[in-house]
Parts: C-alpha cells; sequence; structure tokens
C-alpha cells in the first residue's frame, strides 16, 4: 500500500496527489490518502463514481483508495 500525504492542501490537490500516484504505480491495488481537508470525502466519492474506484473513509483524515 502506498500512502499520499496531502495534510493541509485544499481541494482539489488532495485529489490530484493521489490521481499522480495511481498513475506512477500502475501495479498497486491498494492506496492511502491522509487529508484534513473537510471536501476530501466528498470529492473522493464523486472522483470514484467517475474513476472506477472503490474509496473508504478509515478514519476522520484517512481513506482507502481501492483499484480494482
Amino acid at each position: 500500500m502506498i500512502t499520499v500525504d496531502s495534510l493541509g492542501s485544499l481541494c482539489p490537490q488532495p485529489i490530484i496527489d493521489i490521481s499522480g500516484e495511481i498513475a506512477k504505480n500502475p501495479l498497486e491495488s491498494e492506496f492511502e490518502l491522509i487529508s484534513d481537508d473537510p471536501a476530501t470525502w466528498p470529492d473522493l466519492q464523486a472522483w470514484a463514481r467517475m474513476t472506477g474506484r472503490r474509496v473508504s473513509q478509515l478514519e476522520a483524515t484517512k481513506f482507502l483508495i481501492r483499484i480494482s
């Protein structure tokens, strides 16, 4: 699992960060995103619907992204 730290970044930077990391690591199936921006969870849900990814919120600032 690859962890992407976007603490302190505001929308849309956490989505840009995780998208870039997925593009750099196409064989990885799980990514953890750490973000304290309150818009991250709704943004991730919309992004997941558009990209076919699965996301879950692990904690208030931790999110798991799974690549199917």
